[in-house]
Protein backbone atom coordinates (compact mmCIF):
# COMPACT_ATOMS: atom_id res chain seq x y z
CA UNK A 1 0.00 0.00 0.00
CA UNK A 2 3.34 2.35 -0.24
CA UNK A 3 2.65 3.43 3.48
CA UNK A 4 5.64 2.70 6.13
CA UNK A 5 4.84 1.89 9.33
CA UNK A 6 6.08 4.24 11.88
CA UNK A 7 8.54 3.08 14.32
CA UNK A 8 6.76 3.78 18.05
CA UNK A 9 10.39 5.14 19.39
CA UNK A 10 10.80 7.37 16.74
CA UNK A 11 7.39 8.61 16.71
CA UNK A 12 7.87 9.47 20.71
CA UNK A 13 10.71 11.28 20.16
CA UNK A 14 9.32 13.28 17.33
CA UNK A 15 6.03 14.05 19.47
CA UNK A 16 8.72 15.40 22.31
CA UNK A 17 9.86 17.78 19.83
CA UNK A 18 6.74 18.94 18.42
CA UNK A 19 3.50 18.81 20.19
CA UNK A 20 2.69 20.18 23.12
CA UNK A 21 0.13 20.51 25.64
CA UNK A 22 -1.65 23.54 26.69
CA UNK A 23 0.68 24.42 29.94
CA UNK A 24 -2.58 24.52 32.25
CA UNK A 25 -2.87 25.61 35.89
CA UNK A 26 0.95 24.76 36.87
CA UNK A 27 4.15 26.28 37.08
CA UNK A 28 7.72 25.95 38.50
CA UNK A 29 10.90 27.79 40.43
CA UNK A 30 12.82 26.50 37.61
CA UNK A 31 14.72 28.30 34.69
CA UNK A 32 13.91 25.26 32.54
CA UNK A 33 11.11 22.57 32.65
CA UNK A 34 9.35 20.14 31.52
CA UNK A 35 6.50 17.46 31.78
CA UNK A 36 6.38 14.45 29.38
CA UNK A 37 4.34 11.43 28.58
CA UNK A 38 7.22 8.80 28.17
CA UNK A 39 5.30 6.53 25.85
CA UNK A 40 3.48 8.67 23.90
CA UNK A 41 6.00 11.72 23.72
CA UNK A 42 3.49 14.13 24.19
CA UNK A 43 4.73 17.34 25.97
CA UNK A 44 2.41 17.85 29.09
CA UNK A 45 3.75 21.23 30.28
CA UNK A 46 6.82 23.55 29.31
CA UNK A 47 8.99 25.93 30.42
CA UNK A 48 11.89 27.99 28.36
CA UNK A 49 12.38 23.84 27.25
CA UNK A 50 15.55 25.21 24.91
CA UNK A 51 17.52 26.62 26.93
CA UNK A 52 20.66 25.62 26.56
CA UNK A 53 22.24 24.72 30.18
CA UNK A 54 24.99 23.22 32.59
CA UNK A 55 23.37 20.11 33.79
CA UNK A 56 25.16 18.49 36.31
CA UNK A 57 24.91 15.17 37.32
CA UNK A 58 21.99 14.39 35.26
CA UNK A 59 24.66 13.66 32.75
CA UNK A 60 24.72 10.29 34.27
CA UNK A 61 21.79 8.85 32.53
CA UNK A 62 23.44 9.38 29.24
CA UNK A 63 26.42 7.56 30.86
CA UNK A 64 24.70 4.68 31.92
CA UNK A 65 22.69 4.29 28.51
CA UNK A 66 26.25 4.38 26.58
CA UNK A 67 27.77 1.92 29.26
CA UNK A 68 24.47 -0.35 29.01
CA UNK A 69 24.33 -0.35 24.90
CA UNK A 70 27.93 -0.68 24.50
CA UNK A 71 29.48 -2.72 27.79
CA UNK A 72 28.12 -6.07 29.49
CA UNK A 73 27.03 -5.82 33.08
CA UNK A 74 29.14 -9.00 33.96
CA UNK A 75 32.45 -7.09 32.69
CA UNK A 76 34.89 -6.14 35.42
CA UNK A 77 36.93 -3.66 35.73
CA UNK A 78 39.68 -3.06 38.09
CA UNK A 79 40.25 0.70 39.40
CA UNK A 80 43.17 3.22 38.60
CA UNK A 81 44.35 6.56 39.94
CA UNK A 82 42.88 7.99 36.48
CA UNK A 83 39.00 7.45 38.31
CA UNK A 84 39.94 9.33 40.70
CA UNK A 85 37.76 12.69 41.00
CA UNK A 86 36.35 15.88 42.37
CA UNK A 87 32.76 15.86 44.06
CA UNK A 88 30.45 13.28 44.95
CA UNK A 89 31.57 9.87 44.78
CA UNK A 90 31.17 6.11 45.32
CA UNK A 91 34.69 5.79 46.88
CA UNK A 92 36.51 3.42 44.72
CA UNK A 93 39.72 2.41 46.00
CA UNK A 94 42.47 2.13 43.38
CA UNK A 95 43.63 -1.81 43.04
CA UNK A 96 39.70 -2.57 43.88
CA UNK A 97 37.80 -4.89 41.09
CA UNK A 98 34.09 -4.47 40.19
CA UNK A 99 31.79 -5.33 37.39
CA UNK A 100 30.06 -2.77 35.38
CA UNK A 101 26.88 -3.17 36.93
CA UNK A 102 28.10 -2.17 40.18
CA UNK A 103 30.14 0.46 38.95
CA UNK A 104 26.23 1.54 37.23
CA UNK A 105 25.00 1.70 41.05
CA UNK A 106 27.35 3.79 42.23
CA UNK A 107 26.71 5.99 39.46
CA UNK A 108 22.85 6.38 39.08
CA UNK A 109 22.29 5.79 42.84
CA UNK A 110 25.28 7.56 45.01
CA UNK A 111 26.14 10.09 41.75
CA UNK A 112 29.84 8.65 42.09
CA UNK A 113 31.92 11.42 39.61
CA UNK A 114 34.71 8.49 40.11
CA UNK A 115 32.46 5.93 39.24
CA UNK A 116 31.69 7.71 35.88
CA UNK A 117 35.44 7.63 35.01
CA UNK A 118 35.38 3.90 36.15
CA UNK A 119 32.89 3.30 33.94
CA UNK A 120 33.89 5.00 30.40
CA UNK A 121 37.58 3.28 31.36
CA UNK A 122 35.69 -0.07 31.29
CA UNK A 123 33.63 0.33 28.39
CA UNK A 124 35.69 2.57 25.81
CA UNK A 125 39.15 2.67 27.40
CA UNK A 126 39.34 5.76 27.28
CA UNK A 127 37.30 9.32 28.74
CA UNK A 128 37.81 11.12 25.10
CA UNK A 129 36.26 7.83 23.04
CA UNK A 130 33.44 6.97 25.44
CA UNK A 131 32.24 10.81 25.36
CA UNK A 132 32.59 10.51 21.56
CA UNK A 133 30.23 7.69 22.16
CA UNK A 134 27.69 10.25 24.58
CA UNK A 135 27.54 12.39 21.54
CA UNK A 136 27.02 10.03 19.19
CA UNK A 137 24.01 8.59 20.78
CA UNK A 138 22.71 12.10 21.19
CA UNK A 139 22.85 13.19 17.99
CA UNK A 140 20.86 9.64 17.10
CA UNK A 141 18.40 10.49 19.39
CA UNK A 142 17.81 13.38 18.03
CA UNK A 143 19.21 15.77 20.96
CA UNK A 144 20.10 18.81 18.48
CA UNK A 145 20.76 21.13 21.59
CA UNK A 146 23.02 18.96 23.60
CA UNK A 147 26.74 18.37 23.95
CA UNK A 148 28.98 16.36 26.05
CA UNK A 149 32.39 16.74 27.47
CA UNK A 150 32.82 14.30 30.33
CA UNK A 151 30.37 11.14 31.61
CA UNK A 152 29.94 12.80 35.19
CA UNK A 153 28.31 16.34 34.34
CA UNK A 154 31.16 18.69 35.77
CA UNK A 155 30.81 21.87 34.82
CA UNK A 156 32.47 22.82 31.35
CA UNK A 157 32.10 25.10 28.29
CA UNK A 158 31.07 22.06 25.53
CA UNK A 159 28.85 20.79 28.47
CA UNK A 160 25.58 21.19 27.99
CA UNK A 161 21.81 20.03 27.32
CA UNK A 162 18.11 21.10 27.72
CA UNK A 163 15.24 20.20 29.52
CA UNK A 164 13.31 18.88 26.50
CA UNK A 165 16.74 16.64 25.20
CA UNK A 166 16.66 15.42 28.53
CA UNK A 167 13.39 14.32 28.47
CA UNK A 168 14.27 12.70 25.28
CA UNK A 169 16.75 10.98 26.52
CA UNK A 170 14.90 9.68 29.53
CA UNK A 171 11.82 8.35 27.68
CA UNK A 172 14.42 6.58 26.15
CA UNK A 173 16.05 4.84 28.21
CA UNK A 174 13.63 3.89 30.90
CA UNK A 175 13.15 1.27 27.49
CA UNK A 176 16.28 -0.59 28.75
CA UNK A 177 15.59 -3.07 31.15
CA UNK A 178 18.86 -2.85 33.23
CA UNK A 179 18.81 1.02 33.56
CA UNK A 180 15.06 1.35 34.60
CA UNK A 181 16.03 -1.53 37.98
CA UNK A 182 18.90 0.51 38.34
CA UNK A 183 17.81 3.72 38.76
CA UNK A 184 14.64 2.71 40.44
CA UNK A 185 16.60 0.73 43.33
CA UNK A 186 16.17 2.98 46.51
CA UNK A 187 19.37 1.70 47.99
CA UNK A 188 21.88 -1.95 47.38
CA UNK A 189 24.63 -3.48 49.47
CA UNK A 190 28.28 -3.64 46.91
CA UNK A 191 30.83 -5.45 48.67
CA UNK A 192 31.09 -3.51 51.96
CA UNK A 193 29.70 -0.49 50.53
CA UNK A 194 25.64 0.55 51.22
CA UNK A 195 24.87 2.93 48.14
CA UNK A 196 21.21 4.73 48.81
CA UNK A 197 20.13 6.67 46.22
CA UNK A 198 19.92 10.77 46.09
CA UNK A 199 16.46 10.63 44.72
CA UNK A 200 13.94 11.37 47.84
CA UNK A 201 10.89 11.07 45.38
CA UNK A 202 11.87 7.26 45.39
CA UNK A 203 10.16 7.37 48.64
CA UNK A 204 8.19 10.17 48.73
CA UNK A 205 5.79 10.79 45.61
CA UNK A 206 3.28 7.56 44.80
CA UNK A 207 4.89 5.52 41.58
CA UNK A 208 8.20 7.08 41.45
CA UNK A 209 10.48 5.10 39.42
CA UNK A 210 13.64 6.84 39.45
CA UNK A 211 15.83 8.38 37.91
CA UNK A 212 18.14 11.12 38.56
CA UNK A 213 19.65 14.45 41.24
CA UNK A 214 22.55 16.67 40.15
CA UNK A 215 24.13 19.40 41.27
CA UNK A 216 26.87 21.89 41.05
CA UNK A 217 27.41 25.62 42.46
CA UNK A 218 27.19 27.04 38.78
CA UNK A 219 24.17 24.42 37.65
CA UNK A 220 22.42 25.21 40.16
CA UNK A 221 19.84 21.65 41.54
CA UNK A 222 18.92 19.99 37.99
CA UNK A 223 16.42 16.72 38.25
CA UNK A 224 14.91 14.35 36.09
CA UNK A 225 12.00 11.82 37.76
CA UNK A 226 10.17 9.07 36.39
CA UNK A 227 6.60 8.32 37.96
CA UNK A 228 3.88 5.58 37.04
CA UNK A 229 0.54 5.04 37.59
CA UNK A 230 -2.26 2.97 36.05
CA UNK A 231 0.42 2.40 33.39
CA UNK A 232 0.84 5.88 32.57
CA UNK A 233 5.09 7.10 33.05
CA UNK A 234 5.83 10.75 33.16
CA UNK A 235 9.23 12.02 32.98
CA UNK A 236 9.28 15.37 34.57
CA UNK A 237 13.20 17.72 33.61
CA UNK A 238 13.73 20.71 35.90
CA UNK A 239 17.21 22.43 35.36
CA UNK A 240 18.23 25.39 38.27
CA UNK A 241 15.53 25.01 40.23
CA UNK A 242 16.21 25.41 44.24
CA UNK A 243 12.47 23.52 44.88
CA UNK A 244 13.10 20.73 42.87
CA UNK A 245 11.40 18.27 44.97
CA UNK A 246 7.96 19.91 45.17
CA UNK A 247 8.22 21.25 41.61
CA UNK A 248 8.45 17.78 40.48
CA UNK A 249 5.49 16.54 43.06
CA UNK A 250 3.55 19.06 41.65
CA UNK A 251 4.21 18.96 38.01
CA UNK A 252 3.50 14.50 37.90
CA UNK A 253 0.17 15.29 39.85
CA UNK A 254 -1.08 17.74 37.36
CA UNK A 255 0.22 15.05 34.60
CA UNK A 256 -1.73 12.52 36.27
CA UNK A 257 -4.87 14.45 36.86
CA UNK A 258 -5.26 16.35 33.55
CA UNK A 259 -3.83 14.20 30.93
CA UNK A 260 -4.65 10.68 32.14
CA UNK A 261 -4.09 7.55 29.17
CA UNK A 262 -7.10 7.21 27.46
CA UNK A 263 -7.86 4.17 24.93
CA UNK A 264 -8.31 5.92 21.51
CA UNK A 265 -9.01 3.07 19.94
CA UNK A 266 -9.01 -0.54 20.97
CA UNK A 267 -7.66 -3.94 19.85
CA UNK A 268 -10.46 -5.80 17.70
CA UNK A 269 -12.56 -2.65 17.42
CA UNK A 270 -14.14 -2.13 14.30
CA UNK A 271 -13.24 0.81 12.36
CA UNK A 272 -14.71 0.61 8.40
CA UNK A 273 -16.42 -1.95 6.24
CA UNK A 274 -14.86 -2.88 2.33
CA UNK A 275 -15.91 -5.08 -0.32
CA UNK A 276 -15.02 -8.30 -0.69
CA UNK A 277 -14.35 -9.93 -4.33
CA UNK A 278 -15.15 -13.67 -4.75
CA UNK A 279 -16.14 -14.31 -1.39
CA UNK A 280 -19.55 -15.22 0.17
CA UNK A 281 -20.06 -12.19 1.72
CA UNK A 282 -19.84 -8.74 0.39
CA UNK A 283 -17.89 -7.20 2.68
CA UNK A 284 -15.95 -7.22 5.94
CA UNK A 285 -14.82 -5.30 8.40
CA UNK A 286 -11.89 -3.63 9.25
CA UNK A 287 -10.52 -3.62 12.76
CA UNK A 288 -7.95 -2.49 14.65
CA UNK A 289 -5.02 -4.77 15.18
CA UNK A 290 -4.06 -3.33 18.16
CA UNK A 291 -4.66 -1.07 20.94
CA UNK A 292 -4.19 2.08 21.08
CA UNK A 293 -3.45 4.83 24.42
CA UNK A 294 -2.46 8.49 24.49
CA UNK A 295 -3.08 11.05 27.20
CA UNK A 296 -5.85 13.18 26.40
CA UNK A 297 -7.56 15.94 28.47
CA UNK A 298 -11.11 16.20 29.03
CA UNK A 299 -12.76 17.23 25.73
CA UNK A 300 -10.24 16.94 23.19
CA UNK A 301 -10.75 14.90 20.14
CA UNK A 302 -9.07 12.44 18.13
CA UNK A 303 -9.50 12.01 14.38
CA UNK A 304 -8.38 9.12 12.49
CA UNK A 305 -7.36 8.35 8.82
CA UNK A 306 -8.06 5.28 6.84
CA UNK A 307 -5.42 3.64 4.65
CA UNK A 308 -6.90 0.52 2.71
CA UNK A 309 -7.59 -0.83 -0.32
CA UNK A 310 -10.83 -0.02 -2.05
CA UNK A 311 -11.76 -4.01 -2.01
CA UNK A 312 -9.98 -7.21 -1.25
CA UNK A 313 -10.27 -10.42 -2.45
CA UNK A 314 -10.49 -13.74 -0.99
CA UNK A 315 -9.80 -15.87 0.41
CA UNK A 316 -7.61 -14.31 3.53
CA UNK A 317 -7.67 -15.41 7.08
CA UNK A 318 -9.31 -13.64 9.73
CA UNK A 319 -6.15 -10.85 11.19
CA UNK A 320 -4.50 -10.55 8.03
CA UNK A 321 -3.46 -6.70 7.58
CA UNK A 322 -4.48 -5.02 4.77
CA UNK A 323 -4.52 -1.29 5.84
CA UNK A 324 -3.94 1.07 8.37
CA UNK A 325 -5.49 3.88 10.59
CA UNK A 326 -3.67 6.97 11.34
CA UNK A 327 -5.15 9.16 14.54
CA UNK A 328 -4.58 12.78 14.60
CA UNK A 329 -5.04 15.35 17.36
CA UNK A 330 -5.60 18.82 16.14
CA UNK A 331 -3.59 18.22 13.05
CA UNK A 332 -0.63 16.44 14.61
CA UNK A 333 -0.09 12.58 14.26
CA UNK A 334 -0.22 10.81 17.53
CA UNK A 335 -0.17 7.09 16.67
CA UNK A 336 -0.79 4.49 13.99
CA UNK A 337 -2.26 0.87 13.92
CA UNK A 338 -2.69 -1.33 11.24
CA UNK A 339 -6.19 -2.80 10.04
CA UNK A 340 -6.68 -6.44 9.74
CA UNK A 341 -10.11 -8.06 8.19
CA UNK A 342 -12.20 -9.01 11.15
CA UNK A 343 -13.02 -12.22 9.83
CA UNK A 344 -12.13 -15.14 7.25
CA UNK A 345 -13.10 -14.45 4.00
CA UNK A 346 -14.32 -17.90 2.18
CA UNK A 347 -14.31 -18.29 -1.43
CA UNK A 348 -17.45 -18.49 -3.17
CA UNK A 349 -16.88 -21.96 -5.18
CA UNK A 350 -20.73 -21.92 -6.13
CA UNK A 351 -19.82 -18.75 -8.25
CA UNK A 352 -16.73 -20.01 -9.51
CA UNK A 353 -19.11 -23.45 -10.75
CA UNK A 354 -21.81 -21.49 -12.67
CA UNK A 355 -18.83 -19.67 -14.34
Amino acid sequence: MGRKWIAKACLVLLLIQTLNASAGAVGTSARSAILVDADSGRVLYEQNADERMLIASITKIMTAVVALENGKTTDTYTVTAEDMAEGSSMYLAVGETLTLEELLYGLMLSSGNDAALAVAHCVSGTVEDFVAEMNAKAEELGMRNTSFANPNGLDHENHYSTARDMAVLTAYALQNAAFARIVSTKSITIGTRTLTNHNKLLSQYEGCIGVKTGYTKAAGRTLVSAARRDGQTLVAVTLSDGNDWQDHASLLDYGFAAYPDTEVLSAGEAVCAIPVKGATTAAVNLAAGASLWYPLASGEAVSFTVDAPSAVTAPLPAGTVVGSVTASLDGAVIGEVPLVTGAALTMDLSAQRST
